[in-house]
């Protein structure tokens, strides 16, 4: 295969970026994206110039490294995939692929496709915990959860704090993942004791960094790579609103 990328180039988060225009030739089907632009980078590095920086980690789908923005689709176009997971070759011969960071206030470009995304990570210090005290191992059976209970927790915590929602949202909304965070524990009974300070906590953070309101389109549940229920922000609403009504912090 033999593409044309068009990829954005920022030296750090003060400089003007711009698109810059690349030819790849005899890139495999079976490549993954990544590979590809690690074949682009092989080539710029043997030409004497600055490789493309961009965020990857595990390559698996697991760790949410790899972040980009493809022809205006977060993580590109297969859902349910990350970019280390998507495949060249759903991609066709000649084409042109348009390769960005994602575009959010609260993701500071730290060069080229690199951004910050440690706002996430204050959103999850702000409450995205339990706080125990610590001995034996419990009985695995000394608190029955339901089933349904805790496959929804189970569900809500697969969030790989990728950050694509936030990128897909006309917003810039971080509610899909604060909600994940919020819910995988308020569904749970060792959850439950902090569920109120918890919920304020990271909703105050979440608007501290900037990041945008929600407005139910949905566009961040249909580019989430590990499929977050839109049903968690539902329950983000309700652990909020009843935080509310017996707060301290008014």
């Amino acid at each position: 295969m033999n593409l044309t990328l068009k990829v954005w180039r920022q030296k750090n988060t003060k400089a003007t970026g711009r698109l810059e225009t690349y030819q790849v030739k005899d890139i495999s089907p079976e490549m993954s994206f990544l590979e590809m632009l690690d074949v682009l980078n092989e080539d710029l590095l043997r030409s004497g110039q600055d490789p493309i920086a961009f965020d990857h980690d595990c390559r698996e789908g697991i760790c949410g490294m790899c972040s980009l923005y493809i022809n205006g689709r977060a993580h590109g176009p297969e859902r349910g995939t990350t970019t280390c997971q998507l495949h060249m070759r759903k991609f066709a011969d000649g084409d042109t692929i348009t390769i960005e960071p994602w575009r959010a206030t609260p993701f500071p470009i730290l060069k080229d496709l690199a951004v910050d995304r440690s706002a996430l990570d204050r959103i999850q210090q702000a409450g995205g915990y339990i706080s125990v005290n610590t001995g034996g191992v419990p009985d695995a059976n000394e608190i029955p959860i339901p089933k349904s209970i805790a496959d929804k927790a189970f569900d809500a915590a697969t969030c790989i704090q990728c950050g694509a929602c936030v990128a897909a949202c006309k917003n810039g909304s971080a509610m899909l993942f604060t909600s994940a965070k919020v819910s995988q524990l308020a569904m749970l009974p060792q959850g439950k004791v902090e569920r109120k300070t918890r919920v304020e906590n990271m909703v105050a953070q979440m608007d501290i960094e900037g990041f945008g309101s929600c407005t139910n389109i949905g566009s961040c549940a249909a580019e989430c790579p590990v499929g977050i229920s839109l049903e968690n922000i539902a329950m983000l609403n309700r652990e909020f609103i009843s935080a509310k009504l017996t707060s301290e912090n008014l």
